[in-house]
Order: structure tokens, then C-alpha cells, then sequence
């Protein structure tokens, strides 16, 4: 695995309501492969970058996210506010790492991630 760079896109989310469609249709049409994380979320690899299918109804976006990687989540956190940002859901722990989601001022939601 490369190094991860601070403040680039890492990683996208699809929102869906079925995984076993979605699975389908991805692997099928894009040739993606894909871990299970649990009968709401899926990893997948499109050969380049890492993304994940959630179907959580609670957790779940209305449009794709965009995920960022950041080693300081709470600094970056701090960041996002001060730029006049607002923060959507608050650091909260998840399998491999921690993360927070945040509208940008076009009301856009986006989530930085860290492994740290």
C-alpha cells in the first residue's frame, strides 16, 4: 500500500438500498471487486482507488461522498469550521480509522478520514 497524502481525495461513498444490486451492477459494468463489512456496507477497488457502498439508512448520504484523508482529524476538524464550514456528523470511530462529515459552503458534504 502507497503512502496516504493529507488533503486529497482518498476514497467515495455510493449510498444505495440494495447491496446485492449494487454489487451486481458494479461488478458487472465496471468489473470492481468487493469486501463485505457487514450486511449495510462494502468496500470495493476499481483498480485505483478505494471506495465503499452504503446502504445504511442512518449513516447513508442522499449523493455520493467525496472522502478525504487527513493524519490530523482534529486540526483538520478545526479547519473546516473556521473556513466557515459545518460540521454534518462528528468524529465517530468506524473499522480501520475515525472520520467526520462537513458541508462546504455550497451546502456540499464531504468527509475526512484518518488511520490515526
Amino acid at each position: 500500500m502507497s503512502e496516504r497524502a493529507d488533503n486529497r481525495i482518498d476514497y467515495i461513498e455510493l449510498p444505495g438500498a440494495a447491496m446485492p444490486a449494487m454489487q451486481a451492477f458494479y461488478t458487472k459494468v465496471c468489473h470492481w471487486t468487493f469486501q463485505q463489512w457487514g450486511d449495510d456496507y462494502a468496500s470495493f477497488n476499481d483498480g485505483r482507488l478505494d471506495g465503499g457502498i452504503s446502504t445504511d439508512g442512518q449513516g447513508r448520504t442522499k449523493a455520493p461522498l467525496v472522502v478525504l484523508y487527513n493524519s490530523y482529524l482534529e486540526s483538520t476538524r478545526e479547519r473546516v469550521v473556521a473556513a466557515g464550514g459545518t460540521i454534518l456528523r462528528e468524529i465517530f470511530a468506524f473499522p480501520g480509522g475515525r472520520r467526520f462529515h462537513f458541508a462546504d459552503p455550497a451546502g456540499n458534504e464531504l468527509a475526512v478520514w484518518s488511520d490515526k
